[in-house]
């Protein structure tokens, strides 16, 4: 009763005219949920869609027409495609061509197969199977973009991999849009000249699209951008948008495909930034509403009535799908660890299933029983697979570094040892053998030594946070401990050991900020530098050099600002040992200024 009276309150307040009424009710269930989502782990896709559904018609009916949402709607997937295409630069694909293409497309291929079997053995028709199949094939981007940013792997080879199966995944989505409206019931009755003109029509469509945006969007933007009038070049951008999604309407294709286009052609545009950043906008808070709509389209009833056959078919597509993901990177060479850590992060389906499936029911192709099942399926894969990835991360036991062709530190003698052999300790290495120096050189991470070996460098295995293995690599002999690792903790432990252990000795540390610095200063470091500070202040010398600042002048400020710094840094580091001893703060001198602390 309470939803009942509460739906028909907003229709009341939208018939005397408080059309805002609808909107603030989708914004509040957007700002609402997708937060609230994302704080558990679960990604503001499943936010919206839990959202949609709440207001929706089969929740406390807020809303009852979700289609006339989604017709509005299909414009944010429309914008959607529009930036993935200016960001599929040709020479950006060209450069990873192997992977996305090679990789990728075995990838897609195998499960596309696989998953098709899955709704041929529930007694669907083979185009209802494949298109099913297909949708759960193409993995929820978000979602495990966001997983690969938390397990800081994006920059890394198994990273780039999934990145580059990705890309082609969005890439597949323009072809399959376009082949779901060839398999649609109406077009069994069409002759071979009808579907061969059609498709003559859609291929002119295409190369007018391709024509214009070779010769007329560059010069149009360029001419916009000389009139210097934001809201202008805005207005363009929503123009090409738009029109290239219409061109493609009229040529019997897809909005999405011409949008798609639209983006390839202007990747390569010095006008892409930009583009991006206005249609950014519209995009966000238009795929936001087409999630909100496909939420509310859900139908509970539906759900109810077939849960049993939702359940199999979310364990049957995710086993499959984890199947061929797991068998495509083993046959191109990964290890079985990857293998299995990239099946569990793509195992789900993903936010093009909705639209694939939206464009299926649209034409025919399955009805709204079968997309209700197969949303709900491709929901409930995205809401398992944070689980999963816990299971993984919690079952499989932890990597042992093979030690193939590396040699643990033992009884090692040098006048330097270095600890850490990334980039910031190769370029300190640098000098130090150049003059003539020896250096004993320990590194945990064993891809960094077979690295440097590669490189003509004798790297040893080993942690330098315990006391044994800092003996083992000649930490009491040498006449100096440098430390260039890239782990803050480990830093001061390594610090702490040396001071005690090896008091007589100095060390040399890389710190990454203030903070840092001054801790490091407490735990005995002789000296230290903050990774980033001399590289910015040459920078900024630079950039007086070319403001055409006077030489003296330049060095007098530069020696200034070096000056100034040491001097807060001594107050700074006074300050953290009085106040460590528990005195009053107020009793230590205090800097002339107060400047905000340097996180560089």
């Amino acid at each position: 009763m309470a939803s009942e009276s509460l739906s028909d309150a907003v229709e009341s307040a939208s018939h005397h005219g408080f059309d805002l009424v609808p909107v603030v009710v989708l914004l509040g269930a957007a700002v609402i949920a997708v937060p609230l989502f994302k704080r558990l782990g679960l990604g503001s896709v499943l936010g919206y869609l839990a959202a949609g559904l709440v207001i929706g018609p089969f929740g406390i009916g807020l809303f009852s027409d979700s289609q006339s949402i989604l017709q509005v709607a299909e414009l944010g997937v429309v914008m959607f495609l529009f930036v993935i295409g200016l960001e599929m630069q040709p020479s950006r694909l060209l450069s990873m061509r192997g992977e996305i293409f090679g990789l990728g497309l075995a990838q897609v291929a195998l499960c596309i197969g696989l998953l098709t079997c899955v709704g041929l053995v529930l007694g669907y028709s083979t185009a209802q199977s494949f298109v099913a199949g297909t949708g759960f094939v193409l993995t929820s981007t978000a979602i495990v973009m966001q997983m690969l940013e938390e397990r800081r792997v994006v920059g890394q080879p198994k990273g780039r991999r999934i990145i580059a199966i990705l890309l082609l995944e969005d890439l597949t989505i323009v072809p399959l849009l376009a082949l779901v409206a060839f398999l649609a019931p109406s077009g069994e009755s069409a002759t071979l000249a009808d579907r061969l003109g059609d498709i003559a029509i859609g291929l002119c469509s295409i190369v007018g699209l391709v024509l214009a945006g070779r010769y007329l969007l560059d010069p149009l933007f360029s001419l916009l951008g000389k009139a210097k009038a934001r809201e202008v070049m805005t207005a363009a951008a929503l123009l090409v948008v738009l029109g290239a999604a219409l061109a493609m309407q009229l040529g019997g294709l897809s909005m999405a495909m011409g949008a798609f286009l639209a983006g390839v052609l202007l990747s390569e545009s010095s006008f892409r930034h930009q583009l991006e950043a206005d249609i950014e906008p519209f995009r966000g808070i238009l795929l936001g509403l087409f999630f909100l709509g496909v939420g509310m389209a859900v139908d509970l009833s539906i759900i109810a009535d077939n849960w049993r056959l939702i359940a199999v078919a979310v364990v049957a597509y995710m086993a499959l799908k984890i199947l061929g993901i797991y068998s495509v990177a083993r046959f191109f060479g990964s290890a079985n660890r990857e293998a299995l850590e990239r099946a569990v992060l793509m195992a789900q389906g993903g936010e093009f299933a909705f639209v694939l499936y939206a464009a299926a029911s649209t034409v025919g192709l399955i009805d709204r029983e079968a997309n209700a099942i197969l949303t709900a399926t491709i929901i409930l894969s995205m809401a398992l697979t944070p689980v999963l990835v816990i299971l993984h991360d919690r079952l499989l036991p932890k990597a042992v570094p093979s030690m193939d062709g590396v040699d643990a530190a033992d009884n090692l003698t040098a006048n330097v040892l270095l600890i850490g052999f990334g980039r910031f300790g190769q370029i300190v290495s640098q000098p130090l053998l150049s003059y003539g120096c020896s250096i004993s050189i320990i590194e945990s991470d064993t891809d960094a030594i077979r690295d440097g070996r590669d490189f003509g460098f004798k790297v040893y295995y080993g942690d330098g946070t315990r006391l044994d293995i800092l003996r083992a690599a000649g930490a009491a002999d040498a006449r100096l401990i440098v430390i260039a690792i890239n782990d803050r903790e480990a830093s001061l432990r390594i610090a702490d050991l040396a001071r005690v252990a090896f008091p007589l000795i100095p060390v040399l540390a890389r710190s990454f900020d203030r903070e840092h610095a001054i801790e490091l200063v407490h735990a005995g470091v002789e000296w230290q530098i903050r990774e980033t500070f001399e590289s910015a202040l040459v920078l900024g010398e630079k950039a007086l050099e070319m403001m055409d600042a006077p030489d003296e002048e330049r060095q007098q400020v530069m020696e200034e600002v070096r000056r100034r710094d040491g001097e807060r840094f001594a107050i700074e580091t006074v300050e953290g040992i009085y106040a460590g001893r528990g005195l009053i703060q107020g009793n230590v001198p205090q800097a002339p200024v107060n400047p905000k602390k340097d996180q560089s």
